[in-house]
């Protein structure tokens, strides 16, 4: 990197922080409490329960207050379903009431809220298989409707879906989110179908409430082009000009050039494995019929205005670990920018960070050695890189501003300040291993925002 080079972020670049409803507001699937589709998995003692996680809900200032300490002008959370509508059809006033309180405080902090409407939760009373139902989509958009008419005139940045491809491979290839089911290609094919309508059937309704929305699906960044690229390639496509009965023929096209550039954990062992699983469920050009249908019956050329992507730890670089212990490689970030910028719309780097195990209190050395300050760098100087190479990039958002219930437990750490939940959810200035992360965080926005790429010193990309 050309440190005499000057350093220009696009016009209206955003820096942020990332989380989920879920994940920080406390207060599901306990007795009388909104439940989601954890609920029952929570109930069993199949995982950690989320309990009061961090006390969003109730102390959301005090977070909007730490984001624009650090310079950050945007905070992505989510609307929960489950809250605003815990049983069918029985809206939760108080509940829409709360939200429009918490867009309005993150606005007079000068954080852009940017709104997801579903982030791997959902009404418990829709089911485990929700998206294996036909009638997903149409239920999904239907939700999309009450949330955005009722907010519309606090956001403007919609997120539809979180990263879809994780939802299916969770569910139904690894496990790791309910129904739990492991290696049902055929399943997981069907939800990432229907996850895909259900976002062109929501991406209608949001540009029908409000024109002027900004309407994006990340998925997370995969070395396993039917898993990620092709995704986004197929919403794409009729932007493109391609006709409907050219589909596969412009998959299979597409799928030939990003294998020429393709990172090279799409070489290892357990991505093609993956790879081979999914190809033998349905042809390339089958796999996603409906959404493929609901494309080319919509009035919109587009379904989305940016290409959004999240990116962390990749799990196929070198063989499948846990987070914690996966090798750093943000350095691939940056080529993944700016192959995603090529398709012609700007990129948002939905999420990004670096995963930190902590039991019973202590922090676990990562495999790679690396800390998060150094990951923050690395990652940074990746975007700034593609932006150097011309790429279109519109924001950053890290993942997360605090620790925060991963998923089934508190024991993975994601947060630029760590949190101590035997003393009451207590805020350390540090991360859990114990670095100036959001020191870290807040230098690097102050510094390249004003050009100056010596805070960038030392990173490999």
């Amino acid at each position: 990197m050309d440190p005499d080079r000057p350093l220009r972020l696009p016009e209206r670049f955003r820096f942020g922080v990332a989380t989920s409803g879920f994940q920080v507001e406390g207060g599901y699937n306990g007795r009388g409490e909104p439940a989601n589709n954890w609920a029952e998995w929570e109930r069993a003692a199949v995982i950690e329960p989320s309990g009061d996680a961090l006390g969003f809900w109730d102390s959301y200032e005090e977070h909007f207050d730490s984001a624009a300490a650090l310079g950050c002008d945007s905070f992505r959370l989510s609307v929960e379903w489950s809250r605003v509508e815990p049983r069918p059809g029985d809206l939760d006033g108080g509940a829409v009431d709360g939200y429009r309180a918490i867009l309005a405080a993150a606005a007079r902090r000068g954080l852009e809220p940017v709104v997801t409407l579903h982030h791997f939760t959902h009404p418990a009373w829709l089911g485990a298989d929700f998206w294996l139902g036909l009638d997903s989509p149409e239920l999904f958009a239907a939700w999309v409707e009450v949330a955005v008419s009722r907010l519309k005139d606090h956001c403007r940045h919609w997120i539809t879906l979180n990263e879809p491809n994780v939802g299916a491979i969770q569910s139904y290839l690894t496990g790791g989110f309910p129904p739990g089911r492991r290696l049902a290609a055929g399943a997981a094919l069907r939800a990432l179908d229907h996850m895909l309508a259900a976002h062109v059937l929501a991406a209608e309704v949001i540009h029908r409430l409000q024109p002027e929305a900004r309407v994006s699906v990340p998925t997370y960044s995969l070395p396993i082009y039917e898993l990620d690229q092709m995704l986004v390639d197929t919403l794409l496509a009729p932007h493109h000009g391609v006709a409907r009965g050219d589909i596969g023929s412009h998959l299979r096209a597409c799928r030939a050039a990003w294998s020429r550039s393709a990172p090279p954990a799409a070489a290892s062992v357990p991505a093609r494995a993956l790879r081979r699983l999914v190809a033998t469920a349905v042809p390339l050009e089958q796999a996603l019929v409906r959404s493929i249908a609901e494309l080319y019956r919509s009035a919109r050329p587009t379904s989305i205005d940016a290409v959004a992507l999240g990116y962390h730890d990749q799990p196929l670089s070198r063989r499948l670990r846990p987070p914690w212990a996966r090798r750093s490689e943000p350095s691939i970030l940056a080529a993944t920018c700016s192959r995603r910028a090529a398709l012609g719309l700007p990129v948002e780097v939905a999420e990004n960070g670096m995963c930190q195990r902590v039991v019973r209190g202590r922090p676990l050395p990562r495999g790679d050695g690396w800390d998060r300050p150094r990951y923050l760098r690395e990652s940074l100087a990746a975007v700034v890189r593609a932006v150097d190479d011309g790429a279109a990039v519109s924001g950053y958002w890290h993942r997360s501003l605090a620790d925060s219930f991963e998923w089934g437990s508190y024991e993975p750490r994601f947060g630029l300040y760590g949190v101590d939940r035997a003393r009451g959810r207590r805020w350390s200035a540090l991360d859990a291993a114990g670095h100036d992360a959001a020191g870290a965080y807040r230098r690097l926005i102050a510094g390249i925002r004003s050009g100056d790429r010596s805070v960038l010193a030392g990173a490999a990309t």
